[in-house]
């Protein structure tokens, strides 16, 4: 099966904001609304515009809202040159931007986007960045060793997709996969839609590719040359990434502070969108204002 927007999307958030947009080797999926500084939002692994679905029109009331499927998630087709490395995805955004003729003020990544962020912020310098829930570390321990391997090795398996899809059909397997993997508890709107994305072979596909093709070593390493004030939202709750591989990516940055919100797990943006937003307004602001005035 393959995403199609006229039917897994046509009751997709936000919808009216959607457009598609041929940039380089791609054709994104890309929702915009919303006017004033441009705040870019960047999805995680596996996840895809509808992880904004309460958080976009928020943020669109102070800014002018981007916010793309990734290269291999959702509805935008094709892969960049180069593979599904940091680099080559970095690389394709520029493109978009490019193409759409708009400079991010404000980077918002979740997860992984949050790595998105940081490589982006070597291209274009924004005001702000937020990361929420950041995976920004190798993993800590043997993990560090067996998982990058073991995505390397799904991704060698042509088949790994369509099992991975084929398991996530069975009733009720999504919510408790993300409820495990993610400390989340999200809306029914939230879980259909994360069903239609891992029920698709291309999209686990390309979730598989992207942590194949990965490499958080260099990830760390560019931390310290992000000169960018940096705000790292960490959900208590988060089974996913501990609060102390956050706390050391902040240790690495030129300007960053963490802050913890109780009770909310990987997923915090979608569980408690208002709080999330209201954040990303008060720091994207205050950091725009101390810009100005220097």
């Amino acid at each position: 099966m393959t995403l199609d927007f006229a039917r897994q999307g046509a009751d997709w958030p936000n919808r009216a904001a959607s457009r598609f947009v041929d940039a380089g080797r791609l054709r994104f999926h890309v929702q915009a609304m919303g006017s004033g500084p441009v705040a870019l939002l960047l999805h995680g692994t596996g996840a895809a515009t509808h992880s904004w679905r309460g958080a976009a029109p928020l943020l669109a009331e102070h800014f002018r809202v981007i916010a793309p499927d990734l290269p291999g998630h959702g509805f935008t087709r094709g892969r960049p040159a180069g593979g599904m490395s940091l680099p080559a995805m970095r690389d394709a955004l520029v493109a978009l931007l490019d193409t759409l003729e708009v400079t991010p003020d404000v980077i918002v990544g979740h997860s992984a986007g949050a790595a998105l962020a940081m490589a982006l912020a070597e291209r274009h310098a924004p005001e702000a960045i937020v990361g929420l829930n950041p995976a920004l570390t190798p993993f800590p321990g043997l993990a560090a060793r067996i998982f990058p391997t073991l995505a390397k090795l799904l991704f060698a398996n042509p088949f790994a997709p369509h099992i991975f899809a084929q398991i996530a059909r069975a009733p009720g397997e999504v919510e408790r996969f993300l409820l495990r993997s993610t400390g989340s508890r999200i809306d029914r709107e939230g879980l259909r839609h994360y069903a239609a994305l891992v029920g698709d072979a291309g999209h686990c596909g390309g979730a598989i590719a992207m942590m194949a093709g990965w490499d958080l070593e260099a990830v760390r390493a560019l931390l310290p040359r992000v000169a960018t004030p940096v705000l790292l939202l960490h959900g208590a709750a988060d089974s996913a990434i501990p609060l102390d591989a956050v706390e050391a990516a902040a240790a690495r940055l030129p300007d960053a502070r963490v802050e913890s919100l109780a009770g909310l797990g990987h997923l915090a943006h979608e569980e408690a969108p208002a709080l999330v937003a209201a954040r990303v307004v008060a720091f994207a602001t205050a950091a725009m204002r101390t810009r100005e005035a220097a």
